[in-house]
């Protein structure tokens, strides 16, 4: 697969062009199937499902409409001993490169980074989820029926397939998942020394201050959480609230779930499954813990035959509680008390840095004061989730949530080798850089310095 990148046959526009072209046909072809193959390993209702194929056709869009003048060299000014001479940096294709997709959004997140990986002239081989096998099996049906098999195949399988495909030597290891295969990755990656994105999550907080709109607070909080059932890298994890707040806070929420998903959130089309019962299992003992200690303020009831989990409140008294030590990745929403911002900046700062953080405040002053006194790998004022959705915005985390970034203009660099080239002219060759060097120093240092 290596081979005709190497031989320079992805360098034009026009190839690149091409295989984005591809890639549009797939999705207009299997739009159904897509619908029906998400619904199946995740239980997500259509309107969500369509999510997953919109955010990879607006990367298309804008991909398309940037790649002539991504693809530009770039010129370059050079110093006064460098002339005559031209300098410039060309984007240039990496090579092969591994994309590992995760299950929560198998289809988007295995297509989203190959757009940026064939725009930018490589060869992709995509391992999807083995947890989501119904989208493994559309993906391995339908890759061969657009692509040529030097361009882009699938491998599919589980953990012990996706060790064997690392350790190829690959060009470049884009993987989207949780923190613990994301060292794996690397590990693995480290011995070729190949270069990696890592695109992990952690426990994105959403701080809620006193002066925050309530209604339109609850509003969007309850959406990013019942998203795909709470299974979203950048959904808020918990909130951290004013005091005075909690309690009208989390009445506005459970409105909120009751207005989306009716008097029985179990019985609801529009609320996903849990993907398969190891992770049901996992949320369902946490959810169990908190009954049996009555923490549970909305909600709180399951159903695991159909593993699906109501979405569900619960307030927690500080960062020791079991549901603030790992990232939940479903729909419960802790609720911690806090005295002010300062104390909730405290908080955030007290765990690794957060893919997403949320502050929901129209005050200017606090939210500058949240990004000069935080790290994250990105953040959303008064909304959430959305910021994903910004395709010319880069994507990505920072310490354990993540390295590297993708989207737009990012995602070509990220799949690129930037190399900077300079040519000169033979007319012009001075001597002093060349020994016997005795009698030349003064006149160096005059000139550079």
């Amino acid at each position: 697969m290596r081979a005709p990148v190497s031989a320079g046959l992805s360098r034009s526009l026009a190839w690149r062009l091409e295989q984005l072209d591809r890639l549009a046909a797939l999705l207009s072809q299997h739009e159904a199937e897509v619908l029906e193959a998400l619904a199946a390993d995740l239980g997500k209702p259509p309107l969500e499902a369509t999510f997953e194929l919109i955010a990879v056709r607006q990367e298309l869009a804008l991909t398309r409409r940037k790649l002539k003048g991504w693809m530009a060299p770039r010129a370059m000014g050079l110093d006064l001993a460098l002339r005559p001479g031209q300098a410039w940096v060309q984007a240039e294709p990496l090579g092969c490169v591994l994309i590992i997709g995760p299950w929560n959004y198998p289809f988007q997140l295995c297509l989203h980074p190959l757009v940026s990986a064939l725009a930018a002239g490589n060869a992709a081989v995509l391992k999807p989820s083995e947890h989501a096998p119904r989208t493994a099996e559309l993906l391995a049906r339908a890759i061969p029926a657009a692509f040529p098999a030097e361009v882009v195949q699938v491998v599919t399988g589980d953990g012990a397939v996706a060790a064997k495909l690392l350790e190829e030597q690959f060009d470049h290891i884009f993987f989207t998942g949780g923190g613990r295969v994301g060292r794996l990755v690397m590990a693995a990656a480290a011995r070729h020394l190949t270069p990696v994105t890592l695109e992990l999550g952690g426990k994105s907080p959403a701080i809620v201050l006193a002066d925050a709109d309530i209604a339109t607070t609850a509003r969007r909080l309850a959406w990013g959480k019942g998203l795909n059932a709470g299974q979203t890298c950048i959904a808020p994890d918990h909130v951290l609230v004013q005091a005075p707040l909690q309690g009208e806070l989390v009445a506005a929420i459970a409105s909120e779930w009751t207005r989306f998903y009716g008097a029985d959130p179990l019985e609801s089309d529009d609320l996903g499954c849990i993907v398969n019962d190891a992770q049901f299992e996992r949320l369902e003992t946490l959810l169990a813990g908190a009954r049996q200690r009555g923490q549970v303020l909305v909600g709180g009831r399951s159903d695991a035959a159909r593993r699906r989990i109501e979405p569900t409140v619960v307030a927690v008294a500080s960062g020791d509680d079991p549901l603030m030590q790992e990232e939940l990745f479903g729909p419960i929403l802790p609720v911690q008390q806090v005295a002010d911002l300062d104390a909730a900046l405290v908080e955030v700062r007290s765990r690794p840095k957060p893919l997403a953080l949320y502050l929901f405040s129209p005050n200017r002053s606090a939210q500058e004061r949240t990004l000069t006194t935080t790290s994250s790998g990105g953040v959303g004022f008064n909304d959430v989730v959305l910021q994903a959705g910004a395709a010319a915005l880069p994507f990505g985390g920072v310490g354990e949530s993540g390295m590297g970034s993708y989207h737009g203009h990012t995602g070509f660099l990220t799949f690129s080798h930037q190399r900077t080239v300079l040519r000169r002219p033979f007319w012009l060759d001075l001597p002093f850089r060349y020994p016997p060097y005795a009698g030349k120093l003064g006149l160096v240092k005059r000139l550079l310095g």
